[in-house]
């Protein structure tokens, strides 16, 4: 069973950054992807990576501002967050595990803050 616990999120002002990390034990077989969702919005993905590291994609807005990386020897993945801006403000979550029929995973963890100053 897959257990994800996510921290590193706080406060930061415009421009500065953050370093997201999803504790991910039994996560190593498996895709682990980003997700956010500010108030009154839908979550959205921010960023995925596959099980081995190899390959990951992200959304738009993080493109050449958000990292993910996972270090599967720790059962850890990584968002480096740069640059970040107000809209950032959002509750993070990482997901992974198997994927529904309708492509969503399995294993959700509680999130973790994130807050951006103007």
């Amino acid at each position: 069973q897959v257990q994800l616990v996510e921290s590193g999120g706080g406060l930061v002002q415009a421009g500065g950054a953050l370093r997201l990390s999803c504790a991910a034990s039994g996560a190593s077989g498996y895709a682990v992807g980003w997700f956010r969702q500010a108030p009154g919005k839908d979550r959205e993905i921010v960023a995925t990576i596959s099980w081995n590291g190899f390959s990951s994609s992200y959304a738009n807005f993080a493109k050449g501002r958000f990292t993910i990386s996972r270090d599967n020897a720790k059962n850890t993945v990584y968002l480096q967050m740069n640059s970040l801006k107000p809209e950032d403000t959002a509750v993070y979550y990482c997901a992974s595990g198997p994927l529904s029929s309708r492509g969503e995973y399995a294993y959700w963890g509680q999130g973790t803050q994130v807050t951006v100053s103007s």
